[in-house]
């Protein structure tokens, strides 16, 4: 089996990447240690390798680590919504698409789609909020501006996708009565 640690794509180009379709800036491999007693990928691992994607994004539109460090900011998951659509084995290459929904100066909604790379499918979807943080006083706090400007420009692009199916999803039991 392949055995990989998650990887983020290299020299990605904002305006190629960003015209047509979601990001794409990662892709990493199922591992063994991810596999549940079911022998297909534990959801708890489905949120680690979308974290892994978030990771990816974040470092693309400037908040990294150098960021945190100058800025004192960072960025804090509020929300979040996983829909298995899919399953995935050990050693399965998984490619994951970043789509951001919108944003203001405090806030991020974004989308990232999971897919088994070799095969094609949709595995999984994850939708996140997040809210930009001062470190300093631990509250919600605007983004620098050339970091805005930069979530704008990816944001602005996406604008023309349609909006995933995913995408605002309620966990309910419809009734039928």
């Amino acid at each position: 089996m392949r055995r990989s640690l998650p990887r983020t794509v290299a020299g990605t180009n904002v305006a190629t990447m960003t015209a047509n379709g979601p990001l794409e800036l990662h892709t990493s491999f199922v591992l063994p240690e991810w596999i549940d007693y079911n022998g297909h990928m534990n959801v708890a691992y489905y949120v680690l390798a979308f974290d892994h994607a978030t990771d990816a994004f974040l470092d693309y539109v400037g908040l990294d680590q150098t960021y945190k460090k100058d800025a004192n900011c960072t960025t804090f998951v509020v929300e979040m919504n996983v829909c298995y659509k899919g399953e995935v084995l050990e050693g399965d290459e998984l490619r994951f698409t970043t789509q951001v929904l919108n944003s203001d100066e405090k806030r991020l909604h974004y989308f990232h789609r999971m897919y088994h790379a070799q095969k094609g499918y949709l595995a999984a979807t994850n939708e996140i909020m997040t809210v930009h943080i001062s470190l300093a006083t631990r509250r919600v706090a605007p983004m620098r501006d050339d970091i805005l400007k930069r979530v704008e420009t990816v944001r602005d692009r996406h604008k023309i996708l349609p909006l995933p199916e995913q995408a605002g999803r309620l966990i309910a039991i419809q009734s039928n009565v």
